[in-house]
């Protein structure tokens, strides 16, 4: 008997080598499709779910893809208990495991059958893989590592071996028959040898024996998961009370607000920027603008020039002319730890900015800790420098790179909460939240 199965997730991990027992690292399940096929390869039954979520949110992103908002999942999905349930009676019947880039979906179940404080019952069983070197030779897909051919996606795959399109639904139904497709596609053809059944050729004689055609799909009617919950906003939009409006337009505000840059980079934010100082100082006076930051990346090496832009400039004003604030910044990576390399994390962007001398004195601490010490790809510090080094400082949530940005659209609005919790604690009234109108 094979299984083979797929997924949805809400999203991907931040470490594609941590144990699944670290549950923050790994997705949760939001969506599950299994087929059990014979010996023969004929279909003897099929299922999927959608998963409740209980504790947190599907991210903004993950719904984009797959079209399974929290909304659907807690109306439509049944217990993540009841779903492994499920899931283990169908193992108990199978001997192969299978799937499209397989690895993924068997770590997101075995780390959601480790949260539930159970062993993990995919550990041990033959896999299948459709995503291999031996489908990427095969498919001939230029723009692989190192020269060689890419392993193909699902729909590339599928249109490869059957001469028809596929896009990828990421509705896992959809995706299963798919793969399933593909799956006995190969073996007919002759054109796989998993390390599986590598002593099991009477298996694979069986297969290219019994396929006398390509199979076909066993007619599973797909949900379409992005319709389905487009029209529960649309009928919770139905039900909120009108907003109410302010008498005084959007026009009004902007015309009497003060308006300063607090997020600016310079040519030294290379690959980022090419913005020179003094066009920046110049902009900004032009602008009527009070005061500008410039908030680099990791590093202050254009504050010497800044200041002395900024001087220049203020000397040059005639009487009654307002002088122009230089605002001193700094944007860090931030990671979990910023002494790791075993694995290339980034982190988030997050804005500093000094509010006196001993500000300016932290961020410089801080900036040489990125690089002589936390230097991996990029500049890094982390948390427990920023507790060491936070005095005199304002901190800005950042970009959508920010972490609490970042959480919001692809892991979860609890966790993003929580990530806000802890900058409220660390800089109370001298945290701001970073808004962007894109």
């Amino acid at each position: 008997m094979f299984l083979i199965f797929d997924t949805e997730t809400t999203g991907l991990p931040r470490n594609w080598n941590a144990p699944l027992t670290d549950a923050d690292n790994w997705p949760r399940c939001i969506q599950i499709a299994w087929q059990l096929h014979d010996q023969d390869g004929k279909c003897v039954s099929h299922e999927d779910y959608l998963v409740r979520p209980d504790g947190y949110t599907i991210p903004y992103d993950a719904e984009k893809i797959h079209g399974i908002s929290t909304a659907l999942a807690e109306k439509e999905g049944i217990s993540l208990v009841d779903v492994l349930e499920k899931f283990k009676i169908a193992l108990d019947q199978c001997e192969f495991v299978a799937g499209h880039n397989v690895k993924f979906d068997l770590n997101i179940m075995g780390a959601e059958f480790l949260r539930l404080n159970d062993q993990n019952p995919l550990e041990n069983f033959p896999l299948i893989d459709t995503c291999t070197e031996e489908t990427a030779t095969l498919c001939q897909l230029p723009g692989g590592r190192g020269g060689k051919f890419k392993l193909p996606t699902l729909s590339e795959l599928h249109a490869h071996l059957l001469g028809t399109n596929f896009e990828e639904a990421h509705n896992a139904t959809a995706d299963v028959e798919a793969t399933t497709r593909c799956f006995f596609e190969l073996f007919r053809l002759g054109r796989i040898q998993p390390q599986a059944l590598k002593n099991r050729g009477e298996v694979l004689q069986r297969l290219k024996s019994v396929l006398e055609a390509p199979v076909k799909g066993i007619g599973i009617k797909h949900e379409n998961l992005k319709a389905a919950s487009a029209r529960l906003v649309e009928l919770a939009i139905k039900e909120e009370e009108p907003i109410k409006t302010l008498s005084i337009t959007e026009e009004e505000v902007l015309q009497k607000a003060t308006y300063v840059h607090l997020h600016t980079h310079s040519q030294y934010s290379v690959l980022q920027s090419t913005s020179r100082i003094n066009d920046l100082v110049k902009t900004a006076a032009a602008d009527a603008m009070p005061a500008v930051a410039l908030t680099d990346h990791a590093n202050l090496m254009g504050a010497f020039h800044f200041i002395k832009a900024i001087k220049n400039h203020n000397a040059g004003l005639e009487e009654g002319q307002a002088p122009l604030k230089p605002i001193i910044g700094c944007e860090f990576f931030v990671c979990e730890d910023h002494q790791d390399r075993s694995r290339r994390d980034n982190g988030y962007q997050i804005v500093f900015l000094a509010k006196n001398k001993k500000g300016y004195d932290n961020l410089s601490k801080m900036s040489s800790i990125a690089y002589t010490e936390g230097f991996y790809y990029v500049p890094r510090i982390d948390k427990k420098i920023v507790e060491t080094y936070k005095s005199d400082l304002i901190v800005l949530t950042g970009n959508m790179y920010g972490e609490v940005p970042s959480k919001i659209l692809n892991v979860g609005d609890h966790q993003a909460e929580e990530a806000l919790q802890w900058w409220h604690e660390q800089f109370g009234k001298d945290l701001y939240i970073e808004l962007m109108r894109h």
